[in-house]
């Protein structure tokens, strides 16, 4: 996709609260139409304050935010026309479940006829068609939610922003409501913009992620190149579980590198940031894709089990690196030769998935 298909752009987009920090740095994004994007980062990576620009809630301190190529830097929230979604949904405890679907029709003055056929439409679309009546706290924490994104959803807006929604809700309701959003997003083509720091969350549900951290964009991507090929030691260590080891490089040839490791193994892998000989390096395994292996196969490390975790629907082996640190390696239930405490077992990490970071 070209920026010509982008609903939003973000050109040099800047933000300071205080003059000197900045807490969103130099900020070009595109955010394409009728996608699922998700910024995802720690707190205080300038995820929650990119969404806040693009509401209109925080101006920019410097840059230009555009939608359909027109700037709306300097337009007030309530003329973007976007859908807003908050953590704690902002119902108003007054009104009926209608009613504060009804208040972004209201507002906008339609019509009673055609505010109620969009309120009952808006219901139906979250499951919730027979609680219009119902106050907000008649409601589950997971009800409520789906109110707020009707009434984010009510006055058909081209955009839907976010504020990591269900992080009030518990771990089952909120995976099955991460499964509704998706499903949702997909039927109905507007474009969401979801704010998050659980990247499980992130991954289930976009198309595409963002990965902030200290104010700028580590990479965009889609989730599947996001979680296979990181492109630095950030975005590794917070985008799904790795084995990190330490290590030097040994030689380098092309897009890969040997490396050393500090027992003298010598390991190969992809060499990301282009380190040159010499230099001190972090080695990146998913955990899924190391394999147990006979002693003295290439790239292996001897390791001992320390424990075997029963995870549900995997076994999880930590195991002990020599004095380095520890490794966590996913087994399958049915993994026919699962050792035991105490063991020593050979690690195999694949060369294509290794990634040796600066």
């Amino acid at each position: 996709m070209t920026a010509n298909d982008a609903l939003v752009t973000f050109r040099g987009v800047q933000k300071t609260y205080d003059g000197t920090s900045l807490v969103v740095r130099d900020l070009n994004l595109d955010i394409q139409r009728g996608e699922f994007l998700s910024l995802l980062g720690p707190s205080g990576s300038g995820k929650t304050t990119t969404l806040m620009m693009l509401a209109g809630f925080e101006s920019p301190t410097a840059g230009e935010i555009s939608l359909g190529g027109v700037p709306i830097t300097r337009t007030p929230p309530h003329k973007r026309n976007f859908g807003m979604v908050f953590q704690n949904y902002a119902l108003f405890p007054h009104m009926t479940v209608a009613d504060n679907i009804a208040y972004p029709l209201t507002v906008r003055k339609l019509g009673q006829s055609e505010r109620e056929a969009k309120v009952k439409r808006a219901l139906d679309m979250v499951q919730m068609g027979a609680m219009g009546a119902r106050f907000p706290a008649q409601l589950s924490g997971g009800q409520q939610q789906r109110v707020a994104l009707a009434r984010a959803l009510v006055f058909d807006p081209q955009l839907v922003l976010m504020d990591e929604p269900l992080g009030a809700l518990d771990k089952q309701l909120r995976e099955h409501m991460q499964i509704e959003l998706k499903a949702l997003h997909r039927r109905l083509g507007v474009t969401f913009v979801y704010v998050t720091h659980d990247q499980a969350e992130a991954l289930t549900m976009s198309d595409r992620v963002a990965v902030f951290s200290d104010g700028r964009i580590q990479q965009i991507d889609r989730v599947d190149c996001l979680y296979e090929t990181p492109v630095n030691r950030f975005v590794a260590s917070f985008v799904g579980d790795n084995a990190v080891l330490d290590a030097t490089v040994h030689t380098t040839t092309g897009e890969h590198c040997e490396v050393r490791m500090p027992n003298g193994a010598l390991l190969r892998g992809v060499n990301v940031n282009r380190a040159n000989v010499g230099d001190r390096v972090q080695c990146s395994v998913r955990p899924e894709r190391i394999e147990l292996a006979e002693a003295g196969s290439a790239n292996t490390l001897p390791g001992q089990v320390m424990d075997v975790i029963y995870f549900g629907d995997h076994l999880r082996l930590r195991c002990q690196m020599g004095a380095e640190a520890e490794v966590m390696v996913k087994l399958a239930l049915n993994h026919p030769a699962v050792p035991t405490p105490g063991h020593t077992v050979h690690l195999h990490a694949p060369p294509q998935h290794m990634r040796v970071y600066l």
